[in-house]
């Protein structure tokens, strides 16, 4: 059976040009000058035009709209087509995290999505191998740029092998068509042992650098595995870390004294794993990658350093949790506060749904927290919970325990915070009229949003 021509409307903006020229929510946008709207992408490519002829279907009826710009040039179409519905992963990578999930959690984060337009909008990584001809064609005529791919290894045989994809085509030559046409890319590396490194992290990095600066960035990440994996994957341990960093290190130096940027990159834990101290934050360069784990203790070491903190003398005990990795850093932040007469406890929550192997926050959930803090609490505390715990706009945990559930459960008030030293700070702050904030956290880099799956290595 065909799927219905053209995208749902959903909403129509009040006294917008849509809505003045009698295109109603439920509608099904057709085209717009002649050319198909798919989805909201291409609402947003071919609704820029000045005088736009639209083509509707309501109830079987094909009507004609003209939506005429000319008298105020800069007036939105008004127009919000439903989702797009998102394109799935046919691979089977040896280290997909979503295969190493649990039963029992949210639908959305077993979602293996391999959309182009998601990479495109979001920063989803995608590893190119469920283009059609025409989507490709359409990247380029669209000119979605960047785009944010998969890699793992530039060949084919190690590539196919840690897809588990027979199928899966050539990457470089995928990567040099886009390139050629002039669409710029950020790349990653998920680091597999006995796989994808030594020589072969090498050689990834030196063909995947021949595209500069089409390619832009490279993150090196170590694979993520949980208790729950099925397939036998060695974890990365602190002497491949160190491996992998001294590749990194030859190539960053080689790529700065030519470029002036590193270009190739490695993860926060990467440095952990090996006992390595972090770089600064100038070596990160624009933090293309920051929302793939580099880069992040860096940015948050500048902001502690450069916000001003007021002088105050709370007498309330304020606590926070976060992932392991993470504790040591945030509790240097404590410290200072401490000084200035704020009571910040840091507690690191160990991770039991997935293993003592994922120590991010932002796969710790609530029944985690709840344990952590059983013990800890105590009446009159104040708990500060980070927002990269919680579901992208809403106040539940992976495992939809709630906030309301935790501040039930530990009879204390739990307050929501940025997971920035600003927002730290104003959850500290946050009821008192005496003291304020000295100062918003620097913008050091505008990272895409990206879905439930933002940090499962995919």
């Amino acid at each position: 059976m065909r799927s219905p021509a053209g995208s749902e409307i959903e909403a129509v903006e009040p006294d917008s040009l849509a809505d003045r020229a009698g295109i109603r929510p439920g509608d099904r946008l057709v085209s717009l000058n002649r050319k198909k709207v798919r989805d909201s992408l291409d609402l947003m490519f071919y609704g820029n035009e000045p005088e736009l002829k639209a083509v509707v279907l309501r109830r079987g009826e094909r009507l004609f709209f003209l939506l005429d710009r000319t008298s105020a040039p800069h007036a939105g179409i008004g127009i919000t087509l439903k989702p797009m519905r998102v394109k799935t992963c046919g691979n089977r990578c040896i280290f997909c995290f979503v295969m190493q999930l649990p039963r029992g959690l949210r639908k959305p984060l077993y979602l293996k999505d391999e959309d182009y337009r998601f990479s495109f909008l979001y920063g989803n990584y995608i590893t190119l191998t469920n283009l059609t001809p025409d989507e490709r064609k359409r990247i380029v005529e669209q000119h979605l740029s960047p785009l944010y791919i998969s890699v793992h290894a530039t060949d084919p045989a190690v590539r196919k092998t840690m897809l588990g994809n027979d199928k899966a085509p050539d990457v470089l030559k995928e990567l040099k068509y886009f390139a050629g046409h002039g669409i710029r890319m950020h790349t990653q590396i998920v680091l597999c042992p006995g796989y994808n490194d030594g020589k072969v992290l090498a050689s990834t990095i030196n063909d995947l650098y021949k595209l500069y600066p089409y390619i832009q960035s490279i993150a090196v990440v170590p694979v993520g595995l949980t208790e729950h994996r099925r397939r036998p994957l060695a974890p990365v341990t602190p002497a491949d870390a160190a491996a992998a960093l001294e590749i990194i290190s030859r190539f960053q130096n080689r790529f700065r004294r030519k470029h002036g940027e590193g270009i190739v990159y490695a993860a926060d834990e990467l440095y952990l794993k090996a006992g390595r101290e972090l770089p600064p934050l100038k070596e990160y360069d624009e933090l293309s990658q920051i929302e793939n784990g580099v880069g992040l203790i860096a940015v948050f070491q500048h902001q502690a350093k450069r916000i001003k903190l007021p002088r105050v003398e709370m007498p309330e005990r304020f606590i926070t949790v976060t992932g392991v990795s993470f504790a040591p850093f945030l509790q240097q932040y404590a410290a200072r506060l401490q000084r200035y007469g704020m009571n910040l406890t840091v507690v690191p929550v160990a991770n039991r749904l997935f293993g003592q192997s994922v120590t991010v926050a932002g796969l710790v959930t609530g029944r985690d927290v709840l344990a952590a803090l059983a013990d800890q609490v105590r009446p009159g505390d104040i708990v500060l919970l980070p927002d990269v715990m919680m579901r992208e706009g809403d106040r539940v945990f992976l495992d939809d325990v709630s906030l309301s559930d935790v501040e039930d459960i530990l009879g204390v008030e739990v307050r929501l915070v940025a997971s920035t030293p600003k927002g730290i700070l104003s959850g500290i702050l946050a009821k008192r009229s005496d003291a304020v904030p000295g100062g918003p956290d620097e913008t050091v880099a505008e990272a895409p949003q990206k879905s439930d799956n933002r940090l499962i290595n995919s």
